[in-house]
């Protein structure tokens, strides 16, 4: 959905506070997962309480909510369906991601009024299947990681402007087609498909020759060993002109286990480039190293343009390590001042009085800064916060408001 005028920024979150930190950070529309029927199981998602909150924050600042509801569905699952998409037809959700058929059709005959979206989990690869899905009363069809811009652009050549097409822009990236991966269940019993997955394309591997049962080769990058199915994570923000020239929709962030800094460091860079560029081409180019900084403050696996200039190769893929880059560290996020000046914080890292921390604000400036006291819940002063999402109020010598991510440089090995 195109908001005035430009393609929608879609941001994920994983809880009530992260929802809020990407509506304030930019995000034009949020989704989020509720406690059943999604495919992040390890995330902490949302009560019907919850949720229902998020809808109505999310839309006192007049952006939208869409909650997931894309597993693949088994028999069992399918009355459940139907009682949870009653709950959500009483709070409200701007519209459902789903991926199932069945589960389609519950949706359309339980809140025909939400708009339903189809999951990138149902193979979107053609515009024979967008029609499809659009004859079946879809709005949305979120394409297939495995596409390239070219592919999207003749989508778009060939389904209605009244469809919308929303596509991956950032994130992690699956080794599996379309999300679809069996290793997960195959290992651990924990099903992929129906949001469990344990992520084991991140472990290392050996292989072992059929007559020498025990005898494991490591299958070698370097004296580390290899992780061979370890990819590394999408990143469009230099490529926004070319997103905009197909055409896109609706830009998608993934991350819905990610932290408030991910989310609100990603959301404030990709609103200032897409805005940027609609101020000026000009304006937007010379920022570009401006963005590669920021955008590399938060966790990420190196980056990769995936599929969109053309098939993978090797150096999509990360063989040495499984670790996350990690530019800055989440302190928390700051609360309202009291009035001697003292900001309360839930700690999310451990800090110390005396650190030089950065306050990155939503506006898009971001003030250094010293941390001059610090109290603990009772009033005392303590010289850190050791204890995780211990409750503490911080003096800082710079201004920080409420909703004002704190972070610090982290420290590299």
């Amino acid at each position: 959905m195109l908001v005035n005028g430009k393609p929608e920024l879609l941001v994920p979150a994983s809880s009530l506070e992260v929802l809020k930190t990407a509506v304030i950070y930019g995000a034009d529309a949020v989704y989020i997962g509720g406690e059943m029927y999604g495919l992040r199981a390890k995330a902490k998602n949302f009560s019907m309480e919850d949720m229902e909150e998020g809808i109505k924050f999310a839309h006192k600042y007049g952006k939208r909510v869409f909650v997931t509801a894309n597993i693949t569905a088994h028999n069992r699952d399918l009355e459940g369906v139907r009682q949870y998409f009653g709950e959500l037809k009483e709070i409200k959700p701007d519209a459902l991601i789903i991926s199932d058929p069945g589960v389609f059709a519950i949706a359309k005959q339980t809140c025909p009024e939400i708009e339903i979206h189809v999951s990138t989990q149902a193979n979107n690869v053609n515009y024979m299947t967008y029609l499809f899905w659009q004859q079946q009363g879809a709005k949305r069809v979120v394409s297939a990681r495995e596409l390239s811009l070219k592919e999207i652009k003749e989508i778009r050549e060939n389904i209605p402007d009244s469809l919308e097409i929303e596509t991956f822009v950032h994130g992690a990236m699956c080794i599996s087609y379309s999300g679809r991966c069996l290793l997960s269940n195959y290992f651990t019993g924990r099903d992929a498909n129906l949001g469990a997955c344990t992520h084991p394309c991140r472990w290392k591997y050996y292989i072992m020759e059929e007559s020498r049962p025990g005898e494991y080769l490591p299958v070698e990058e370097n004296e580390r060993g290899t992780y061979i199915f370890n990819s590394k994570d999408l990143c469009m923000i230099e490529h926004i002109p070319d997103l905009i020239e197909a055409r896109i929709d609706s830009f998608k962030i993934e991350g819905r286990m990610k932290t408030a800094l991910y989310v609100a460091d990603v959301a404030r860079t990709y609103r200032q480039a897409i805005d940027d560029y609609y101020k000026s081409p000009e304006l937007y180019k010379s920022r570009l190293d401006y963005y590669r900084q920021e955008i590399a403050k938060c966790t990420y696996r190196q980056f990769t343009t995936g599929f969109f200039y053309g098939p993978a190769t090797h150096d999509t893929q990360i063989y040495d390590n499984n670790t996350y880059v990690q530019g800055y560290t989440y302190l928390g996020t700051a609360g309202q001042s009291s009035e001697d000046g003292y900001v309360p914080m839930v700690q999310k890292n451990k800090f110390c009085v005396g650190d030089i921390v950065e306050i990155m604000k939503p506006s898009g400036e971001d003030i250094t800064a010293c941390v001059k006291d610090m109290r603990d819940k009772s009033g005392a002063h303590i010289d850190s916060c050791p204890h995780p999402g211990q409750e503490i109020e911080v003096l800082f010598d710079g201004n920080a408001e409420e909703m004002d991510i704190i972070r610090i440089q982290a420290k590299q090995d």
